[in-house]
């Protein structure tokens, strides 16, 4: 338990057994939609550790923060072919119903907007609004190379210092907006220390499933499943200097969808900070927008 942090730790099992972990900010708020934090491919719950603690003490909101199987706190699986966001997604719904969560606004960030996208297919009444965090219909392959670049083989930093060095070395380019303090709060979410230092925290086997993407061919989109979603309110944040998510993309983005919103984040790549600059506001803003005009329960 970590309540005097500002949240608590929440375990339950995967439907095939396997032993999962959330955060939990605010537990005791109600009257609102409580809203579900997905990380991105390699990322954990730490990530919204920030944003969780101003929706939940700001907005009065119940805020649950997943680590995906793999990640975080939650077990490494033997079978690296679980780990897809079909799998991940059935995870989620676990989660939610083990926390008797039957609806909720979402913030998907790169791999959790895509769960997002599957969860729409799944249990589309579970999706109340979405915020997706650098995300899209389609993936642009220059950002999955840029991803697999730098994730084999991550770096393995023998001191904190280094750990903040590396990861200026590789993402410095595409987020010149930066502060020492986001720095040290990237390194933090990114990294576990151990004793043979800093390691990245996720299962390494993970990497492996990047390896057989021919990123020569175009990435199959997702359209189908974004028009689905066509009633449910829907923020979308850009970085400016992202790889992933194409200015063109936000754009169509934007025309396909009636009911929604766009932000884009100068000096900042794949994938924005939500806590930085405006966007706390803004998401708050967006959620209380959203339940207004739908209506809670």
């Amino acid at each position: 338990m970590a309540i005097e942090q500002g949240f608590s730790d929440f375990f339950y099992a995967a439907p095939d057994g396997l032993s999962l972990h959330a955060r939990i900010y605010g537990e005791a708020n109600s009257g609102h939609w409580p809203v579900v934090c997905l990380p991105g491919l390699t990322r954990n719950c730490r990530d919204f550790h920030e944003l969780a603690l101003y929706l939940s003490t700001r907005a009065k909101r119940k805020v649950v923060a997943f680590d995906y199987r793999g990640r975080g706190q939650s077990a490494y699986d033997a079978d690296i072919g679980h780990y897809n966001v079909g799998t991940e997604a059935g995870d989620i719904l676990a989660g939610l119903a083990a926390l008797g969560i039957e609806e909720a606004a979402f913030i998907g960030t790169s791999r959790g907007g895509l769960i997002v996208h599957v969860l729409g297919a799944m249990r589309p009444a579970v999706l109340k609004a979405i915020v997706f965090n650098d995300i899209g219909p389609v993936i642009e392959p220059q950002g999955l190379a840029h991803i697999r670049s730098y994730l084999n083989p991550m770096p393995r930093p023998k001191t904190y210092a280094e750990v903040v060095r590396d990861l200026r070395s590789i993402h410095g380019a595409d987020f010149p907006a930066l502060t020492d303090a986001d720095w040290e709060r990237m390194a933090s979410a990114l990294y576990r220390e151990t004793k043979e230092g800093f390691l990245p925290d996720f299962d390494p086997k993970l990497v492996d499933t990047l390896a057989g993407l021919d990123l020569t061919q175009p990435v199959p989109d997702l359209w189908p499943q974004f028009d689905a979603l066509a009633a449910v309110p829907m923020l979308v944040i850009r970085g400016a200097n992202s790889k992933l998510l194409s200015a063109e993309t936000l754009e169509q983005m934007r025309t396909r969808h009636a009911d929604i919103e766009t932000i884009t984040v100068d000096g900042q790549g794949h994938a924005p900070f939500l806590e930085s600059g405006i966007l706390p506001g803004r998401i708050a803003g967006f959620f209380e927008r959203a339940e207004r005009l739908r209506g809670w329960k």
